[in-house]
């Protein structure tokens, strides 16, 4: 485990687990608070990687960062859109977002498959003399990381907040206590879709590239790491679900590590991910039946220990 454990390879996986960690948040407050499924993640994340690479090529790579941020909440804008305004089912809504996200990513790119940023700064490369340390990646990944979750956790707790928690409860009850369903379903949407975003804008600027194909799959990843979370940490308190996130992304990562230092080829990495993905979120299900199963042979070895 050790050699597959490098202290490079931990350390390569915790910055990466950082960056893919605002998804899982994302889609904490996306699919587990609000209750929908949003499909469009996959185009949301490239978007905020192209828009935020043309803003740090243009030589601006902090600004970059707010400028996915913003893609991001149109994406959510025009996801609410098609639920709260035309009827659309939030999956179908995902779809066509998603979709639609391809021509408008591959513009944003300048009609280019990928972009490099290699000759121009980032806001990796702005805070590496700055911290003179050879951890600048981590530390930068993590501290927004944990800016973000504190504004998170505060949001939640306002008026707006507690009424975007309350829709995904029960909307019906919201609707009767004269609030407006369509505008917290909004509000949580585009705040989900700037993270993702901004996401995509961290993981473009760390590898100084964007492929227009870098969001795939990403949606699947985010639930995974989110239901890693919440199976081992717990789902007691906002702070651990939102830790949870955090901490099922980084184990995620931790995954994809050993796979890569086992030589498993390139091109099986999808299925591997996909067999993560698949173990993560069958894993409470799997446990419940584990759980039923001690309780089932405990009953049994009672009842026959009863007519002993």
């Amino acid at each position: 485990m050790g050699s597959l454990l490098s202290f490079s390879v931990i350390v390569s996986a915790l910055e990466l687990g950082f960056i893919y960690a605002l998804v899982a948040l994302a889609l904490f407050l996306s699919y587990s608070i609000l209750n929908i499924a949003d499909l469009s993640t996959d185009g949301c994340f490239t978007l905020g990687c192209a828009v935020g690479a043309q803003v740090a090529i243009m030589g601006h790579p902090i600004l970059a960062l707010f400028a996915a941020m913003a893609a991001g909440v149109c994406s959510g804008y025009i996801m609410a859109f098609l639920q709260t305004k035309l009827g659309v089912e939030s999956i179908l809504a995902g779809i066509i977002v998603n979709t639609g996200l391809y021509t408008v990513n591959l513009a944003a790119m300048g009609f280019s498959s990928n972009l490099s940023l290699f000759k121009c700064d980032t806001i990796y490369s702005l805070t590496k003399g700055v911290l003179g340390t050879t951890w600048y990646k981590l530390i930068v990944s993590a501290l927004i990381v944990v800016v973000v979750c504190i504004l998170l956790k505060w949001f939640l707790g306002t008026r707006l907040g507690l009424s975007i928690r309350a829709t995904g409860d029960n909307e019906d009850m919201i609707r009767a206590s004269s609030i407006n369903p369509g505008f917290t379903i909004t509000v949580g949407l585009c705040i989900s879709g700037a993270m993702t975003a901004l996401s995509g804008c961290l993981i473009g600027q760390y590898q100084k590239s964007c492929d227009i194909n870098l969001g795939t799959g990403m949606v699947t990843i985010a639930l995974a790491s989110l239901v890693i979370g919440e199976t081992l940490i717990g789902k007691r308190t906002v702070y651990h679900r939102m830790g949870g996130a955090v901490f099922g992304s980084c184990l995620y990562r931790f995954a994809i590590a050993i796979a890569l230092r086992l030589h498993i080829p390139a091109e099986c990495l999808k299925l591997v991910s996909a067999i993560i993905v698949a173990i993560a979120i069958a894993s409470p299900y799997i446990k419940r039946q584990i759980a039923f199963q001690k309780k089932k042979r405990a009953a049994i070895a009672a009842e026959k220990g009863g007519r002993a």
